[in-house]
Order: C-alpha cells, then structure tokens, then sequence
C-alpha cells in the first residue's frame, strides 16, 4: 500500500500542474476562468484521470502522452459536480471540504464555470497534437457517450427519480452504472484503447470499469452511514437526507459490504482476463474497495 500511496501522489502531482496549465488558458475572461479553477484545483482523489494513466501505462503507454484526454476527463466530471451540488439539484454547501462553487461564485456564475469546463474538454482532445486523427473522433465519441444522455447525465436523472422510493438491486446497478460508471469505463477504458489494446482486451477493461464503478459507489454510501465528515469532505448522512436511494438503505451495512465484495471478484476476473491483473490497476481496485474519504 505504501507503494500505491508513493503512486498516487506522484500522479496526482503531475496531473494537477497539467490540469491547472489548462485551465489556464481556457479563457480570457478573469471571473469565469477563477470560477473554473476553483473547483478543479481545489483537490480531489483524482480517481478518473489516474484511472486513465493506470490503464494506459498497463497496456505499455508513457503516462505523458495521456494527459490531455485525462484532463478532458476530469473537466467532465468537476462540471457535474458543480450542477449536481446547485440547490436545483443536491443543494450542498460544501465540497471536498471548501465551499460549493455556487456559495462562492453565485448560481449563475457556478452554472457557466460547468458548462465551461464541459464544452472545454472536448476542445482539449481535438487540439491533442499526440492523437491521429481518427483517436480524436473515437474518444470524442466515448467521451459524449459517457457523459451525456445515454451516460452520466441519464444517471442522475434517474438518481433524482429514485429520490422517496424503495429502489431494487437492480435499479441501483442502473443508476450508478450511469451515473458513477461511465467515466470510470471511460477512463480505463480509453487508457487500454490508447495503449494499444485489442478488441478483446477492451471490451474485458469496459467490464472491469463497470463493476469498479459499482464498488466505488457501495463504497460511498458505505461511507455516508460510517464515514468521518471531516475525511470525506461533506456532511455524513447527506444521503439519508435528500432521501437518496443506497445500498445500505437496501441491503443493510453488512449486505451492501457483501455486494461490494461480489462486484470486486468480478472486477478482478475481468483484468485477469484482459491479461493486465498484475498492474497497478488491481492495487487500485483494493484500494477503492476500502478507502475511508
């Protein structure tokens, strides 16, 4: 684990100073260019763009050459998360510990900085001067796919549906396979694409991406019963508030521990299958499975 930590701070390390050059040129407008800072450089695990890099570095590509799309990436997912905190949608006042960017900037404000960072994103791949032509087109397309109306937008539609409800196993899948797997598909599965996987391999890094999603998710509702506010960076019972549907609300703390652990054999059995279990890729998945913020 110690050996995971030294990773993980070094990614993220070269990920922030790579992320906040972006933003930096984003735009010439000072207000909306600090309000897009703010939020993506305010902190983070940086789960999806290392994911990116983890995957792309398994199928032997050099992490530099994946940081463009990694910080597309995470541009998608700090917009979602600026309009998911607005008092229109989960009305939080804090994130990662600091205000919510609608508390310091104003709705309006926080409203553009997301949709900023989303059509960004996608101007960031195209100028990728290390993708061919037709790398571009594919990740665009991906990337669109994940995040929008058949993605993660789809996701919290039905996340907000499932609010006042009584949701099956089934349902729960749905909504987090959208709403939280998406991007994680995306990411480790663009970094296998980028690094040279075959058709295979990649529908298996697809596979392995949902089930790490839905691990991830169990994790974080698991952390909303047990988790210390002061680790996770917001309040604990959020969920139980906005009368979100959860695991441990379905299946009990000790059920939703048990489901987290049949997602993650299945997680693994798919990179054992891609031919890639012995990459810091399954360390990470440990690591997702048990973190405590």
């Amino acid at each position: 684990m110690d050996d995971l930590k030294v990773y993980l701070s070094k990614r993220q390390t070269l990920f922030n100073d790579h992320v906040t050059q972006q933003v930096e040129s984003a735009t010439s407008s000072d207000t909306l260019k600090q309000a897009m800072a703010y939020s993506i450089t305010v902190g983070g695990k940086r789960l999806r763009p290392i994911l990116l890099l983890a995957s792309y570095e398994a199928f032997g590509g050099k992490v530099d050459s994946a940081l463009q799309v990694a910080a597309a990436l995470e541009m998608i997912h700090t917009y979602s998360l600026i309009h998911d905190d607005l008092p229109a949608m989960d009305n939080d006042d804090f994130r990662r510990g600091e205000p919510t960017n609608h508390k310091v900037y104003g709705e309006a404000t926080a409203i553009l900085a997301g949709d900023g960072l989303l059509t960004y994103s996608f101007e960031l791949i195209a100028n990728d001067s290390g993708l061919t032509n037709e790398q571009k087109v594919y990740v665009i397309r991906e990337l669109s796919n994940a995040s929008g109306p058949n993605g993660m937008v789809a996701g919290q539609l039905l996340d907000m549906e499932a609010e006042n409800k009584e949701s099956t196993l089934e349902e729960l899948e749905q909504i987090h396979s959208l709403k939280t797997g998406k991007l994680l598909q995306f990411a480790v599965k663009i970094g296998a694409y980028l690094g040279g996987a075959d058709e295979e391999q990649l529908r298996q890094m697809k596979k392995f991406g949902y089930y790490l999603g839905l691990i991830f998710q169990v994790q974080d509702d698991i952390l909303d019963v047990t988790g210390d506010e002061a680790r996770i960076g917001k309040p604990v019972g959020s969920d139980e508030t906005n009368f979100k549907s959860t695991y441990p609300k379905l299946l009990g703390l000790d059920g939703a521990k048990r489901q987290k652990d049949h997602y993650h054999q299945l997680a693994i059995n798919a990179l054992e299958t891609a031919g890639v279990e012995g990459s810091t890729l399954r360390e990470l998945t440990d690591y997702l499975g048990n973190r405590d913020y």
